[in-house]
């Protein structure tokens, strides 16, 4: 049972989740850090995403990797170097989690068959 699980993990992957807000009029800076330190990701980066709630310095960042493993492995010094530029914006450090992804629906999954 251990290898199918294991299994779903790999096939399913991992999302880390870090909502937090920052100070008045830093989420542009935090944006540009933001995809300067995606830029650094290799093996087993899927995706990501800022979200930002509108009219606010409030936000969602989720990056989406193949395994936890693999995100551990992309925590460079280049990567380490852009979050202590990121950190000082914040005006708490964010929360942070780690998801395994559950289900993944794409537009195509949701595309009916055409019989012919």
């Amino acid at each position: 049972m251990t290898d199918f699980q294991d299994f779903l993990r790999r096939e399913n992957g991992s999302a880390y989740v870090a909502i937090g807000e920052f100070k008045p009029g830093k989420f542009q800076a935090a944006e540009e850090l933001f995809e300067q330190a995606v830029a650094t990701y290799g093996h087993g980066f899927e995706g990501a995403y800022l979200l930002q709630e509108p009219g606010t310095d409030r936000g969602i960042a989720v990056i989406l990797w193949d395994s936890v493993t693999d995100m551990e492995e992309n925590q460079t010094a280049a990567h380490e170097a852009i979050i202590k530029q990121m950190n000082p914006l914040f005006v708490v450090k964010p929360e942070t989690t780690i998801y395994e992804i559950a289900c993944s629906v794409t537009p195509a999954d949701l595309t009916p068959e055409v019989s012919a």
